[in-house]
């Protein structure tokens, strides 16, 4: 391995490949459906609250979160990628949710006063931020006293076959990188994630594992599925010649086979619930 991380250029990375996939990603929501009512359980959103959704994408969570705080409150969505955002402003008008407010900007560097929000939500984000301490550091601010946090996260990566089964593919097929990504599962530790949020001055921190299971008829399904989640990663293989990304899609059926079922593959993945409070 070679080179030194540039977390600017991983951010633009990142930026890139979300704003390619923002309809695909968007079009992916039912996959996720339950992770998704499970976060908001966790929030216990009211009418009349201040929300901010961060790294929303195309506003799944805010689209659903809106619908909780209305008539009355409302849902800011946030996200470094402004392909994502238009995508689920468009969907939110075509659902009748025309005020749903959004505005790009970088977790790490919140354009946003102190003490503006009820609430902040963070589905499967806080791991691709570069710094996640200073993006929780910048969450904290950004709440009210007394305001709630809640995220999920990835587990442990043996737990989470929906994504290392095509890394598990990656590595076999492809050269290391030159430069290592930030892993998805670098806060797949409950000790660890708890650490984090309470060296960020957040308190009365719960952390819980929630069970998700994706059911994929084929391998190239499964792949297509990976790649409408994958952000940066498949910035990247998207710039792979397209004999080599063939190769890749063929060869996940060896990835999957453990997790062959009567009619397809069925992975059942873990995602750590946390909620805090400022």
């Amino acid at each position: 391995m070679s080179g030194s991380f540039d977390a600017r250029r991983f951010k633009a990375l990142e930026r890139s490949g979300f704003n390619r996939i923002a309809g695909r990603y968007a079009d992916g929501a039912p996959l996720r459906a339950g992770l998704q009512e499970a976060l908001l359980d966790l929030a216990a959103l009211r009418p009349g609250e201040h929300v901010l959704d961060l790294a929303a994408g195309p506003g799944l969570l805010a689209r659903d979160a809106a619908r909780h705080v209305g008539p009355g409150g409302w849902v800011l969505a946030s996200d470094i990628a402004e392909g994502m955002l238009a995508e689920g402003l468009r969907r939110a008008a075509d659902e009748g949710l025309s005020d749903l407010i959004a505005a790009a900007c970088d977790a790490e560097h919140l354009s946003f006063a102190d003490h503006s929000f009820d609430v902040t939500l963070l589905g499967l984000g806080l791991f691709i931020f570069p710094d996640p301490a200073l993006a929780l550091a910048e969450i904290r601010r950004v709440l009210k006293p007394g305001g709630r946090l809640a995220l999920s996260v990835w587990g442990p990566r043996a737990d989470v076959p929906l994504i290392h089964c095509a890394q598990n593919c990656i590595a076999r097929l492809l050269p290391a990188p030159k430069v290592e990504r930030p892993s998805v599962f670098r806060l797949g530790d409950p000790e660890a994630l708890n650490a984090l949020v309470a060296q960020a001055g957040f308190s009365d921190i719960r952390i819980e594992a929630c069970p998700v299971t994706c059911h994929f008829d084929t391998p190239t399904a499964y792949w297509q599925a990976f790649l409408d989640l994958a952000g940066g990663a498949a910035e990247a293989l998207s710039r792979l010649p397209d004999e080599t990304r063939q190769r890749l899609q063929d060869a996940v059926a060896d990835e999957l086979a453990p997790h062959r079922d009567t009619d397809g593959y069925t992975l059942q993945s873990t995602v750590l619930l946390a909620s805090a409070r400022r």
